[in-house]
């Protein structure tokens, strides 16, 4: 994870203004979800348990990229998507790099993506939600995990794809069997998690020294071309948002906005945790909201932001929204950055908040009708009462 940093040069920086004034003014184009569906929002209190949680506790090892800890973590991933949710396309971009830590030794960095289209739209004409986390951890010191940085991030990443797998099901099915489908009565959207790898310096952050699997994919992207005749002339185009979890997991995180750009988005996601929040479905119990900067008017915007894996793809005028605290985790960068530093409330709140924000963004309020599965303790107690 790179420092805070003077807000640097993106593409078309003569358009910057304008881009500014014309995205600062952009509202929600969907609807709220209702309260019904946000009761029905599944937490993962089980699943991102630290030592039984079947998406955190496998990655809470060293994944430096290129040694079995980063192999380990991709096969965790893969075998996740296509044994649990074999709907999403799951695909991989491979590069190597040099490192000043490893000398003339190529290393190895493999992003992962697992992407959900309506089943009927080709590729180029759909236009998605990116959720993104990084996945490798520090080259030193030796041992380092990175729970929050970002191992916890890419769980509720998981978590979230798993919540809202049957009601994208449900919804493109009733488009179907409408005749809605593919009709153009509504943008095709799809949702697309990207799992990045390099993102961590090897000896100290440069522009050469970091975000090796983001600067690789951006830059393949912004060159693969779509058909002629598709909505989105590159896959870099066909990213709505690019959604970036990062250094999660702490209790008290204080997320500031800090684009003007997607400032709409940051306060769709804050009006979420509100009101989960006063309907009592959260467990946390901050000083303060997680996302504080609702109000934040346009003159409080500043130049600066934190370097991290949006850099590349918001260089080329891709929309991102950065949820990282400012400041970081006192355990950013020390062994003290596993497992048994994360708040299990702070976690589990974090993949309900940012599973609402898909499951509003996709449009599913009435396909998330279904209870959440019961807790682990219901199903014993149940298991109990059937055994007798």
């Amino acid at each position: 994870m790179g420092h805070l940093t003077a807000f640097r040069q993106w593409a078309h920086t003569g358009s910057l203004v304008l881009l500014v004034l014309a995205l600062s003014v952009r509202v929600f184009a969907y609807e709220e979800l209702s309260d019904d569906a946000l009761r029905n929002i599944p937490g993962g209190a089980d699943d991102l348990d630290i030592k039984t949680g079947s998406l955190l506790s496998p990655l809470l090892i060293p994944r430096v990229p290129g040694t079995p800890g980063s192999i380990a973590a991709q096969h965790h991933f893969v075998d996740f998507f296509s044994q649990q949710l074999p709907k999403w396309r799951v695909e991989w971009h491979n590069s190597t790099a040099k490192t000043p830590a490893t000398g003339n030794t190529e290393i190895p960095f493999k992003n992962l993506f697992f992407t959900r289209d309506p089943p009927w739209a080709q590729a180029g004409d759909v236009g998605r939600l990116t959720l993104v986390a990084h996945y490798d951890s520090l080259y030193r010191p030796e041992g380092f995990i990175g729970a929050t940085d970002s191992a916890a991030p890419c769980a509720m990443l998981m978590h979230v794809a798993h919540s809202i797998d049957e009601a994208l099901t449900k919804k493109w099915e009733a488009m179907e069997a409408s005749g809605d489908a593919g009709m153009g009565l509504e943008e095709e959207k799809g949702v697309q998690i990207l799992l990045l790898d390099g993102e961590e310096a090897w000896v100290s952050w440069t522009a050469t020294d970091s975000l090796y699997g983001s600067r690789a994919l951006a830059e393949s992207w912004e060159s693969e071309m779509h058909p002629a005749l598709s909505t989105y002339r590159t896959p870099l185009n066909s990213i709505s948002l690019f959604l970036l979890l990062d250094l999660l997991g702490t209790a008290d995180p204080h997320i500031p906005s800090y684009f003007l750009p997607t400032h709409w988005a940051y306060q769709g996601m804050a009006k979420i945790e509100e009101r989960m929040r006063k309907l009592g479905l959260l467990k946390s119990t901050p000083r303060n909201p997680f996302l504080p900067d609702s109000g934040k008017q346009a003159s409080q915007f500043s130049r600066g932001f934190v370097q991290d894996d949006h850099v590349p793809f918001m260089a080329r005028g891709v929309d991102v929204l950065h949820i990282i605290p400012t400041p970081f985790p006192t355990v950013w960068h020390t062994m003290d950055d596993d497992g048994e530093h994360l708040d299990p409330a702070t976690v589990d709140d974090w993949a309900k908040i940012v599973t609402a924000f898909a499951a509003e963004w996709m449009e599913l309020d009435q396909y998330m009708n279904l209870p959440p599965p019961p807790s682990k303790e219901k199903r014993e107690q149940i298991r109990s009462r059937t055994e007798l």
